[in-house]
């Protein structure tokens, strides 16, 4: 059955040449605004023929890094830097990033978790369809900038997906790093149906997506490495010239085979981690305590590592709950120095 067009509607014109700021405007009607509108800022940089690029951030609201580092792009990217066309959305999900939160407050929704959306549906569903019918088929190469919000701190990585197409994997791969993070990751995801990533890449475009920190802010070392990769995936695929700029340290290119890289608490209580990110794990060593907070002389619960690699990413609140992921340990298959 096909669905209705979009209730989406741009305030840019994607064929014109030049440099263009406005909006994506969603009409809704509320309790504070009876005929009002969601309004999703974007940015266009179009310099003749060429190819796109697709950049976001803010697919979560409280993910700093992209948001930043897109908003700092806007305002600096001219048209005659690019050859074809570069697409900025610091906020996808703009009612997240103005509450500050991982999901929308609008509807709960977790965009990246609400693909390939519903015109019909909640507004985090209306959003998700819009880009998947409409700005995805006008792009080729998708870079979507994450990083671990405010309860998860990550390793600074650009990431793909093992795919079907061997060529658009390797692709991908390649732009993962290119982007130049200290390290380059292929991913698994634990819930991939209803990721922006599956709604890209089984479009058969090119989608890197990124970790670049976390705790619910940016640091001027993670807004660094953003920059960098932001125009370093630029370069890469052909939108803009120059050289690529690559970490001083040789890049680590890690591996995250299956669901066993996730290590998610079975209690709930007080978390104490044993190890700082980045570090090397071996397999049955101690990498968190759960201590019961309900009462004292009773001892914790120790986790083990499942598999040896580095400690790729961390719970950030001490305080944690049963199901909560506390630490993914990633392989370490290579040094690309």
């Amino acid at each position: 059955m096909n669905k209705r067009p979009s209730p989406i509607s741009a305030t840019v014109d994607f064929d014109a040449d030049g440099v263009q700021h406005g909006f994506l405007k969603l009409p809704i009607s509320n309790d504070e605004s009876a005929w009002g509108a969601v309004m999703i800022p974007v940015t266009v940089v179009k310099n003749g023929e060429g190819p796109t690029a697709l950049l976001t951030g803010g697919n979560h609201g409280d993910e700093y890094e992209g948001i930043t580092a897109l908003l700092k792009l806007a305002n600096s990217l001219t048209a005659d830097q690019v050859r074809g066309r570069v697409i900025i959305v610091p906020m996808m999900n703009t009612p997240a990033a103005m509450a500050g939160k991982r999901t929308s407050p609008m509807d709960g929704g977790n965009l990246n978790r609400s693909f390939p959306g519903d015109p019909d549906g909640t507004v985090t569903e209306r959003i998700a369809d819009y880009f998947t019918r409409v700005m995805v088929p006008m792009c080729d190469v998708v870079l979507d900038l994450h990083s671990g919000g405010r309860t998860l701190d990550i390793i600074p990585f650009a990431a793909s997906h093992v795919l079907e197409d061997a060529e658009q994997q390797r692709q991908a791969l390649a732009g993962a790093k290119a982007f130049g993070a200290p390290y380059a990751m292929m991913m698994f995801e634990l819930d991939a149906a209803a990721l922006f990533d599956t709604a890209v890449e089984s479009q058969g475009k090119v989608f890197v997506a990124t970790e670049l920190g976390g705790g619910g802010t940016s640091t001027p070392q993670s807004l660094a490495i953003t920059e960098r990769g932001i125009r370093n995936f630029l370069i890469h695929f052909g939108l803009t010239a120059g050289e690529l700029e690559l970490p001083a340290a040789p890049q680590v290119y890690l591996d995250m085979p299956d669901a066993s890289c996730y290590v998610q608490s079975e209690h709930t209580g007080l978390l104490e981690l044993t190890l700082a990110l980045g570090e090397a794990v071996e397999e049955g060593q101690v990498i968190a305590r759960v201590f019961d907070l309900t009462r004292s002389g009773a001892p914790p619960v120790e986790y083990r590592a499942g598999r040896s690699g580095v400690l790729a990413a961390r719970r950030f609140p001490a305080q944690v709950n049963m199901g909560d992921t506390i630490a993914v340990i990633a392989e370490v298959v290579d040094s690309l120095g």
